[in-house]
């Protein structure tokens, strides 16, 4: 593309940036769709948030996709936030409006959009989350919003997972929730078959032999696994669920379809399948992956 007066730009502000996979997904759809559009990574340093994203609405960015560890941290320096990313407690995506930015939460819709491409439902489904931390309780909402059975979180600390379940239950108005220590996997009906969903950073690179849950045991229960960890492309988490018979996906396909949905909020145009997959192609060239 010819870069000129023209172009928009937008770009992702975290910390640390360097192995990010989102310019392989934006540049890929704004040169095939024929948006004057590029995407830069940033990396913003503890104290330069807000001196970021005023410099960036003052250059005009169009929008900001926003990582770790900024997710929140962000929400006090915008004009108006969407309801779900409010309901989450965490913002992924800027977009430029008058006055300042809006902020929306594209991960968990994305992490639908992954799901429902790969077959794999939500109602009616009782599903287990790994974690508790920020990922872990936006998965829960999610589930609970597309009618979850039931919700069981599993985590080091029982405090921190009864928050959680407690929250999303008020949310709920019933207890649909329910908080376990990893040790309590055994109470599990040894029957029964679950939706797992691998909500925190154990397993992920360099950490790659490494999962929440190590016992065979535990994945004799799990029937389909969803890592929301992206790198490695197959985690010892998604490696015990095959071994016992589950379906396992990583998180790469949840990155490329917040990366479209942030695409579409800043563009106003649709991503159809086919060049969704073009740019699934090029992350998965980009980290290796055949």
């Amino acid at each position: 593309m010819n870069i000129n007066g023209y172009t928009r730009t937008c770009g992702l502000i975290g910390n640390p940036v360097e192995h990010t996979m989102s310019p392989a997904i934006h540049n890929t759809l704004a040169q095939a769709m024929g948006e004057n559009l590029v995407y830069v990574p940033f990396r913003v340093q503890k104290d330069g948030l807000l001196a970021a994203i005023e410099g960036a609405y003052a250059l005009n960015l169009q929008g900001l996709n926003i990582t770790v560890p900024y997710k929140s941290q962000v929400i006090p320096c915008l004009k108006e936030i969407d309801p779900l990313a409010r309901l989450i407690g965490a913002v992924n995506t800027l977009v430029y409006t008058e006055g300042g930015y809006k902020g929306y939460n594209t991960d968990m819709p994305g992490l639908y959009r992954a799901m429902c491409e790969d077959g794999v439902g939500m109602e009616g489904e009782n599903i287990l989350i790994l974690g508790a931390g920020g990922a872990a309780r936006a998965v829960a909402i999610l589930a609970a919003k597309k009618g979850a059975g039931q919700i069981i979180l599993f985590n080091r600390t029982l405090e921190k997972a009864n928050k959680v379940a407690e929250e999303v239950n008020a949310m709920e108005g019933k207890a649909l929730v329910r908080a376990l220590t990893l040790e309590d996997y055994g109470t599990l009906p040894k029957g029964e078959k679950y939706l797992a969903i691998q909500a925190t950073n154990v397993g992920m690179f360099p950490d790659v032999e490494k999962a929440v849950i190590e016992e065979e045991e535990f994945y004799k229960r799990v029937h389909t696994g969803y890592d929301l960890i992206f790198n490695p492309a197959e985690t010892l988490f998604m490696k015990r669920v095959r071994e016992n018979g589950g379906k396992a996906f990583g998180g790469l396909k949840m990155l490329l379809y917040q990366g479209i949905i942030a695409y579409e909020l800043w563009t106003g145009r649709q991503v159809d399948e086919i060049l969704a997959q073009k740019a699934y192609s090029k992350m998965k060239k980009a980290m290796g992956i055949r």
